[in-house]
């Protein structure tokens, strides 16, 4: 078979591209802009566009198809050649599903957690030699690709958001996949440039429950109202079982799970991962994993990359980078790295940075989250609010959204920096929240803090 990916370099997308070249499709592709892992990788695996840009002349009617990724807008020159000439276009998920089809889709949704509870599950898998395809949303340690896929395996593994398919299917991707196995997180607001209202967003998941096949199976946290009212509501015929977070107890600077077997110490820690957890078990258990050897496997996992990640750890001071940007996320990250380090004063440094982040309407959904730290900070970027066509925001409005009027608040990457430079962290806990670069900083500069 032989495709073109119009926006090679994506994450998802360069992943899928090289799985399938090394399936033996005759595979090409094309963008104006590739970066980092995506393009090592690609390289590696002698996929890497000559040259960057859109080339029309590359989309040719001896194509079985043309794979979008988001990154190609409507006007796209090969897009328009590939609908002018009449070839079957894909998007991403749709095209994994029709990779998919004849296995069983195991599809991990929601606001937040989705990408721990997939790593949890990868880890869990691999840790007993049990061999899936799967499609991640964020690179797992370990794992060399975020794309496998095979012809022997029954189940695949993928992570499914609500963001659009692609710029011509603005569909959100989860609705794509039909699972027959399926994981809820929870619902809590985000991606407004997309779904502008919260009854708007709530209402993908309602289409996503509805998505499952008939007599398929829903975990689902029962402890988010919003999401259990959904499966309460849905006339879906599909079995439904739901989780909540686990006892456990903070012991010796780590969280301990409390198990029927007894006391289970843990390399990850916060009430959420508790959460994320609780929801991975029972989704090994639908996959063959019994509950013992679930717990054997768990104790070794370190968490995904980029979530609650430690990066450093000197003299009892501790940095941690973590992904974190939504309202939710925040919340759970600066009261889990709290709880874990009770005695230890923590300095939280949020960088608003996402569509939603920056618009002075969605601000107020930030009101407490970051309340559980000693000292607060937000870093935002001025010129980053008028590339995205936003509104102007001031430091008074960002405080009033916080509720808080100690938030030291950074427009400059050099001053904020500096600020970081300044700071005394004797029995310090440092935790840097962004899914960005807070303005281009080298993580290498926040190594060198302590």
């Amino acid at each position: 078979m032989k495709l073109h990916f119009i926006a090679i370099g994506g994450s998802l997308m360069h992943s899928l591209a090289i799985a399938l070249l090394e399936k033996e499709y005759r595979v090409s592709g094309s963008d104006d802009a590739i970066y980092g892992n995506s393009r090592q990788n690609l390289e590696k695996a002698g996929l890497l566009p000559e040259s960057a840009g859109w080339f029309p002349d590359k989309i040719s009617s001896d194509l079985d198809a043309v794979i979008v990724g988001m990154h190609a807008k409507k006007d796209n020159p090969e897009l328009l050649k590939a609908r002018e000439i009449g070839l079957k276009i894909y998007s991403y998920p749709e095209f994994l599903f029709e990779l998919s089809k004849k296995k069983t889709r195991v599809v991990i949704g929601g606001s937040h957690g989705k990408t721990s509870i997939t790593a949890m599950i990868l880890h869990v898998m691999d840790y007993h030699g049990k061999s899936i395809d799967y499609a991640l949303g964020a690179p797992v340690k370990g794992f060399e690709q975020s794309v496998r896929l095979s012809e022997e395996n029954d189940f695949i593994l993928i992570e499914g958001d609500e963001y659009p398919a692609s710029a011509i299917d603005l569909r959100p991707k989860f609705h794509l996949y039909q699972p027959n196995i399926a994981l809820l997180s929870g619902i809590a607001w985000d991606h407004i440039n997309v779904f502008p209202s919260f009854e708007n967003y709530t209402e993908q998941f309602q289409l996503f429950i509805d998505s499952i096949v008939n007599g398929g199976i829903l975990v689902y946290n029962e402890e988010d109202k919003t999401l259990a009212k959904l499966v309460e509501e849905t006339e879906n015929p599909i079995r439904k079982h739901p989780y909540h977070t686990p006892e456990y107890h903070v012991e010796d600077g780590a969280f301990v799970l409390d198990t029927p077997e007894g006391e289970m110490p843990l390399e990850i820690f916060g009430k959420h991962n508790m959460a994320n957890l609780a929801g991975a078990k029972w989704i090994c258990q639908h996959m063959g994993i019994d509950e013992d050897d679930f717990y054997e496997a768990i104790i070794e996992f370190e968490g995904a990359s980029h979530r609650l990640e430690k990066i450093k750890d000197k003299d009892g001071n501790v940095i941690f980078r973590d992904f974190a940007h939504s309202p939710s996320k925040v919340t759970a990250s600066v009261n889990a790295v709290k709880e874990l380090y009770p005695d230890k004063k923590l300095l939280a440094c949020l960088e608003l940075h996402t569509y939603s982040s920056l618009n002075s309407s969605f601000l107020k959904n930030y009101k407490s989250a970051l309340n559980a730290a000693d000292e607060a900070v937000v870093f935002y970027s001025p010129e980053a609010v008028a590339q995205k066509g936003l509104e102007a925001i001031s430091e008074e409005e960002i405080r009033r959204a916080f509720g808080s009027d100690n938030l030291e608040i950074f427009k400059n990457s050099v001053a904020f920096k500096g600020f970081l430079e300044s700071k005394s962290f004797k029995n310090t806990v440092l935790l840097l929240m962004s899914s960005g670069d807070f303005g281009g900083i080298s993580p290498n500069d926040f190594h060198n803090l302590l």
